[in-house]
């Protein structure tokens, strides 16, 4: 699973965050005015008191931000919740403060936390308190020494579950969970592992591959996405780029030391180049629009090496199966081989110019780290949601690749709804929807919060987010990069 869109072409917009780099532990900036930071409490005691005399909880930093507090924090986690007298790590969490008498929003993209302040769009429609979490083995959230088989998603659930119990003492009110692309599969497990811990859950472009060996429904996405012309500009620059991999690769091992980057996971450049090449497709409709089209070069057998190098590197990115590009990633292909899975599409427009076809995820971990995949992990989660759903809503984008496994509801399913934004890609939002679906969803997530105001409870077509949108707060960090990487969920 692999790389994304940068350059040329416009859109990139990720749903789940990048590490930022943190102070040292015990630093704080200046913190606002003391007028600026009371809140409901009815307590002289600071909100930072409180919530550090939570036990295991540690300040790294506080950022001043208008009408919250923001702190950067380390929560003692055991390494495995099964038997936490064998260890502990230290996980990163941050906080956007606002006020205790406001709902929670328990966000995770799945991956890396952001350490600057940041909203998701619950939190903006909720006007709450955001409590972000670094996944398990994300650095610097990693073990030391690292046993991989703690990595699971239970595990990570109970992380989720662990930093609840800790907080909800102080923030008492509703609280929901929510996440995009891997952050959203989070949210998910989450919830089938501790039902009764959140009053909602609100996951977008999250992917649900049941049976890992089946992914025919992707063929079939990208046998109809976006228009017939544009599917043909992006098939022939693809099967352009392994037409021509002799004189592309000699520019690739030139760029790979310009960079110093390295191929021992991968294990070879060549591999690492058909890998990148690969994901061309795919990562053009998760990140950009069908408008973006127009950037593909129209006649790819006429189009220099350079224009082709160009389409691929800005939308895959030739960094990203190189160790460097890898290595951060670590953590999630071990779990995409040993629980999530990972598609492995047909692209009969390359015939036999494919070496080694999609790699799975064991090619991206290296050999030191044992895998064995669970079949049983997927099936269980799809089973549950389908059968025990409760206030959970699922927002995908319509030329999102990822959507074409979604998750459903059954006969059991109560109050929870499935909804897709019209030529949406992977950062697909309720803002989005159209504006029946949109006040629909809105209602929902201002319902299970419990804040609905009495005119949106009499009419839910008057639903709207309670706070107004803050470019620097709901424009997150990582929706602003194009480099982070390989197409991943």
């Amino acid at each position: 699973m692999r790389k994304v869109l940068r350059g040329v072409l416009s859109l990139a917009v990720l749903i789940g965050t990048v590490s930022a780099t943190g102070a040292s532990a015990g630093a704080a900036t200046a913190a606002e005015p003391a007028a600026k930071r009371s809140d409901s409490t009815s307590s002289s005691e600071d909100i930072k008191d409180r919530v550090l005399a939570v036990p295991g909880m540690s300040l790294v930093e506080e950022k001043p931000y208008p009408g919250y507090r923001f702190f950067v924090l380390n929560y003692t986690q055991p390494v495995d919740h099964r038997r936490p007298s064998k260890g502990t790590f230290q996980q990163r969490v941050t906080l956007l403060h606002k006020d205790t008498t406001r709902p929670t929003v328990f966000f995770t993209s799945g991956y890396n936390v952001s350490t600057n302040p940041s909203r998701s769009e619950p939190t903006q429609i909720v006007d709450g308190n955001q409590v972000s979490l670094e996944y398990r083995f994300f650095t610097p959230s990693r073990p030391a020494p690292a046993d991989w088989s703690k990595l699971d998603i239970w595990q990570a659930a109970s992380d989720q579950h662990r930093v609840f119990k800790a907080l909800k003492k102080i923030y008492s009110e509703n609280w929901l969970s929510t996440g995009g692309s891997k952050g959203g599969m989070t949210a998910t497990y989450f919830e089938r592992f501790y039902p009764k811990d959140m009053d909602g859950v609100v996951a977008y472009a999250a992917p649900n591959d049941v049976v890992d060996d089946e992914d025919s429904a992707y063929d079939r996405f990208f046998a109809r996405v976006g228009t017939e012309e544009c599917r043909n500009r992006l098939n022939g620059v693809q099967r352009e780029a392994l037409v021509r991999r002799e004189p592309l690769e000699e520019k690739y091992a030139a760029y790979a030391a310009e960079n110093g980057l390295a191929f021992d996971t991968v294990g070879t450049l060549d591999k690492a180049y058909e890998a990148v090449v690969m994901d061309y497709v795919w990562a053009f409709w998760q990140y950009s629009t069908l408008s973006d089209c127009a950037f593909v070069p129209a006649d790819a057998p006429d189009a220099t090496d350079q224009e082709i190098w160009d389409s691929i590197d800005g939308i895959s990115g030739f960094s990203a199966y190189s160790d460097q590009g890898l290595s951060t990633y670590t953590p999630y292909y071990y779990q995409a081989g040993t629980q999530l899975g990972s598609p492995d599409i047909q692209q009969p427009w390359l015939g036999d110019l494919s070496r080694y076809g999609y790699q799975p995820p064991r090619s991206f971990v290296p050999r030191s780290i044992p895998m064995k995949f669970q079949p049983s992990a997927m099936r269980d989660v799809d089973s549950w949601v389908r059968n025990n759903a409760r206030h959970m809503l699922y927002v995908y984008g319509e030329n999102d690749p990822w959507g074409a496994e979604p998750f459903r509801f059954g006969k059991g399913a109560r109050d929870s709804y499935v909804h897709t934004v019209p030529d949406g890609n992977h950062g697909a939002k309720i803002a989005g929807l159209d504006a029946g679906e949109k006040a629909k969803a809105t209602a929902a997530v201002l319902r299970w919060a419990g804040v609905a105001p009495a005119a949106v409870e009499a009419d839910p077509a008057k639903a709207k987010p309670l706070a107004k949108f803050d470019v620097r707060l709901d424009v997150r960090d990582d929706e602003l990069r194009r480099d982070r990487g390989t197409l991943r969920p």
